[in-house]
């Protein structure tokens, strides 16, 4: 079992690739302040060997919901399914009432951006041991939280 770790923002010990995107949106902010919007996001800007690991989830308000929007190769590939178009709730069907769901409400009500790191929470093949997850918001009118930009890194066995 790998030490569970929820914060707001990842730390120094945190999957580099993790880091690199969370300056990548810290310098996305307008300079007139509020949240990055999908708009302000240049998939070109970004190393590419950082894309197969991100994903995007759109919100929905009333009621609270989330539905992925794109999910990188990365998260295909580990997943063992495609999901994007699906709801969060019924791809993960514990999602919920996971822990994790704090964050992803805490983002979108609150613009709040969201580190998490310990076991994964979906069933995985076994070699896979922990994960690393970064969820971050976007507002295309710099307020209301519409799109949830994220990477998660899965570490297997041994590294």
């Amino acid at each position: 079992m790998v030490e569970e770790v929820f914060a707001a923002e990842p730390p120094p010990t945190a999957d580099p690739r993790v880091r690199l995107l969370h300056r990548y949106w810290l310098g996305l902010h307008p300079p007139d302040g509020g949240l990055p919007g999908r708009q302000h996001v240049d998939p070109t800007a970004l190393p590419t060997s950082l894309l197969p690991f991100l994903w995007l989830v759109d919100v929905q308000r009333a009621p609270l919901r989330f539905r992925y929007r794109l999910l990188g190769t990365e998260q295909v590939r580990v997943l063992g399914r495609d999901h994007t178009g699906r709801w969060l709730d019924e791809a993960h069907p514990n999602f919920l009432g996971a822990p994790a769901y704090a964050q992803f409400a805490a983002a979108a009500e609150r613009g709040e951006t969201g580190y998490r790191r310990g076991d994964t929470m979906v069933i995985l093949p076994k070699d896979y041991r922990s994960m690393e997850r970064l969820i971050l918001p976007l507002a295309r009118d710099g307020r209301t939280v519409d799109m949830l930009f994220a990477i998660s890194v899965y570490h297997m066995v041994g590294r």
